[in-house]
């Protein structure tokens, strides 16, 4: 620390701030300055400071205090004591020697312990590059055949090791001096060497364009989870090995064999890597590491098992199905599209602006309508407001591939862009084929393609605010007091998408069959229709009564026994219910919907009016109906089954409430619980 002194002062022998240091500092005393040593002020200011209090001057602000030294903090302070100071340093003084040992088994030993190490390290920010250490230089190609040269050798050494004794090749060098430890040692090495390999190649193939190396991907997927297994089973034999045992927990230990791996310091960081705020790092165990990137490689298996459906609404389910998972940066980085995307890397959803690399935007958006095939060529599609649509979608795509709490935010942000384009459409058409729209002589089927595109528009926007309501749950943002108001939300948006999917999936119907020449006889088989609803409009069917049972159930409970409400003195309900969908209230989705609303339609619920119809019966009515219409859809029978399993046990759980409820009210405690769905909660009633 530099201080102004005096000229009594400068006569001491000055201090430097690092002990380990020779007297001459560095940075040499100026004449009006010297070096003391700050130890005692520091110890002083600990003992009498508060946390949250700064030792400063009368000039000190808040940009000083946001960009100010931590004393001691090995990413900020970069006077702080080190070991080394620089890669070189640390090597010449033999932290990194190579080769490793001139005792062979030694250095086998090390050599393993590294590259356990080194896959521990791959959870963390690891770039080679800051640190000196390009590991690309050479080009994939060079590094491969080095790999499959080692790889070679290896096999070769094992099989002589199965060899009997008396038939051993005598030029045949082993690895290390103790020939019985010699199989063991090459199986270790050979099953790391391998996974490398297999693992390099499972990305390389998911990075070819238009999905065209995903079978092969699966293969090599196989094989490094084959290998992975193997180097599981590795550890028992290289624990006996270690001289002295494990002497690491097995949560703390990094490699296999419980020692601690050469060629690694972690204070190297506090020089290397630029100034920051400091933050917790802890390795993950060998373990650990295992088990990442085994889950890392279903991942990437779930994705590589993907047909590239051309339709969108398939691709959202795939995407979505994919995401309950809870998959890490590098398998969703497989699937989105980064808004500054490099020239060199490939990525499967979107490449060129093209869907999987093959399909137009345009073209996109008309399957998704319900548009004939011949309708991608419309010239529409070279309107600024059809075009900006499609950038929407590709937006939406990159969005759904993000991690759930960034993925929530941006798609309530993005509702008014739909909104936006939604108005924008409508306006550009009924202003440049104003006359067409309005009569039913449409040579060219502009009226058709709009109104299809519109109507799909819609839906879309509220597909976006179910899914939006629903990562809620997930991220746990909403109390138990605010379920009831989320579900009266996420009742309207249901009610608006069933209702635009509905619209959708019959204008739909009724094209194709003019295209077949089939044409309704009377509109008798109008009336006729409700028997025959689309499968998709009956499965948000049944979650819309699901969300209206439960939202009036909690809204009974609130109003005859007082439960369920919200405790907080920092915020009313109604502030409450503007933060939770100020977004959707923004993008008037669903138009209408007010908290005033919110409260005028949940305060007649009693139980004496709840239970009639009984909404969760009507619920599980339709799962079980709907089960024969996705047989062949393992996701949709298992969502079908969860809801079913909330539906009936509510159902119960209502008639108890409604029962005993209004004679001993007191006698209840009713909570919701998240047992067979991790969105719709399930009533829970117990004696009070």
């Amino acid at each position: 620390m530099d201080w102004n002194s005096t000229p009594a002062e400068q006569a001491e022998p000055p201090m430097s701030r690092r002990s380990s240091l020779p007297l001459s500092s560095t940075i040499p005393a100026s004449p009006n300055t010297v070096w003391v040593d700050a130890t005692p002020l520091l110890q002083a200011a600990c003992t009498d400071l508060l946390d949250g209090e700064l030792i400063h001057g009368e000039n000190f602000n808040l940009f000083a205090a946001m960009s100010a030294l931590e004393i001691m903090d090995p990413k900020m302070d970069s006077g702080m004591i080190c070991k080394y100071y620089s890669v070189d340093e640390a090597i010449e003084d033999g932290v990194g020697p190579v080769p490793i040992s001139f005792d062979r088994t030694t250095d086998v030993q090390c050599t393993l312990d590294i590259m356990d190490h080194l896959l521990a390290c791959e959870e963390e920010d690891l770039f080679t590059m800051a640190y000196g250490l390009p590991l690309d230089g050479d080009g994939d190609e060079k590094s491969l055949s080095l790999l499959n040269a080692v790889e070679e050798n290896l096999c070769r050494q094992l099989r002589a090791c199965k060899a009997q004794s008396s038939r051993r090749k005598q030029d045949m060098e082993p690895l290390q001096s103790d020939i019985d430890m010699e199989e063991g040692y090459c199986k270790a090495l050979l099953c790391r060497l391998r996974f490398r390999k297999h693992f390099f190649h499972v990305l390389a193939c998911m990075r070819r364009p238009q999905g065209k190396g995903l079978e092969l991907a699966r293969k090599h997927i196989a094989s490094s989870i084959s290998e992975l297994e193997c180097i599981r089973k590795s550890a028992d034999f290289l624990i006996s090995t270690a001289s002295g045992g494990c002497s690491i927990g097995i949560e703390d230990r990094t490699t296999a064999s419980g020692r601690k791996p050469i060629g690694f310091d972690a204070s190297l960081n506090s020089r290397v890597s630029a100034p920051a705020p400091p933050r917790s790092i802890k390795m993950l165990s060998w373990n650990k590491a295992i088990e990442y990137f085994e889950k890392l490689l279903r991942d990437l298996d779930f994705i590589c098992s993907y047909s590239l459906d051309p339709s969108l609404e398939v691709l959202l389910r795939f995407v979505t199905q994919f995401q309950s998972s809870r998959p890490d940066l590098v398998a969703r980085s497989h699937l989105q599209v980064p808004y500054s995307l490099p020239s060199t890397e490939t990525l499967l959803l979107v490449q060129e602006g093209r869907l999987y690399g093959r399909d137009p935007m345009f073209a996109v958006i008309t399957r998704a309508a319900g548009l004939p095939e011949t309708t991608k060529n419309h010239d529409i599609q070279r309107y600024e407001s059809v075009m900006q649509l499609g950038q929407l979608v590709i937006n939406m795509l990159k969005i759904v591939c993000t991690n759930t709490a960034w993925q929530r935010r941006k798609l309530g942000k993005s509702l008014q862009d739909w909104r936006v384009i939604y108005v924008q459409l409508e306006l550009a058409f009924t202003n440049k084929f104003g006359e067409v729209l309005a009569t039913s002589n449409d040579e060219n089927g502009v009226a058709r393609v709009v109104k299809q595109i519109l109507i799909w528009l819609e839906e879309q926007a509220y597909w976006i605010a179910f899914r939006f309501l629903m990562l809620g749950f997930e991220l746990e943002l909403y109390s138990p007091s605010e379920f009831f108001m989320v579900y009266w939300y996420l009742y309207a948006v249901l009610v608006k998408l069933a209702e635009k999917t509905d619209s959708r999936m019959e204008i739909t119907e009724i094209t194709a069959a003019k295209r077949k020449g089939k044409k309704r006889k009377d509109s008798s088989k109008d009336v006729g229709r409700e028997t025959r609803i689309p499968p998709a409009v009956r499965f948000l069917q049944c979650q819309i009564h699901l969300v209206e049972g439960l939202t009036l159930l909690q809204a009974a409970l609130r109003n005859e026994m007082a439960a369920l409400h919200s405790l907080t003195p920092f915020n009313s309900e109604q502030e409450i219910f503007l933060q939770h969908f100020e977004l959707l209230q923004k993008a008037c989705i669903p138009e209408q919907i007010t908290y005033h609303s919110f409260k005028e339609s949940t305060s007649y619920a009693r139980f004496s009016n709840i239970a009639t119809p009984n909404c969760f019966q009507q619920a599980q009515k339709l799962a079980k109906e709907l089960r024969s219409s996705f047989s062949n859809d393992h996701d949709r029978l298992a969502e079908l089954r969860r809801l079913e399993q909330v539906a009936e046990h509510n159902s119960v759980a209502m008639n108890v409430i409604c029962q005993l409820g209004a004679v001993e009210p007191n006698s209840l405690k009713v909570s919701f619980e998240f047992i067979h769905h991790p969105c719709y909660a399930t009533a829970v009633v117990r004696r009070a």
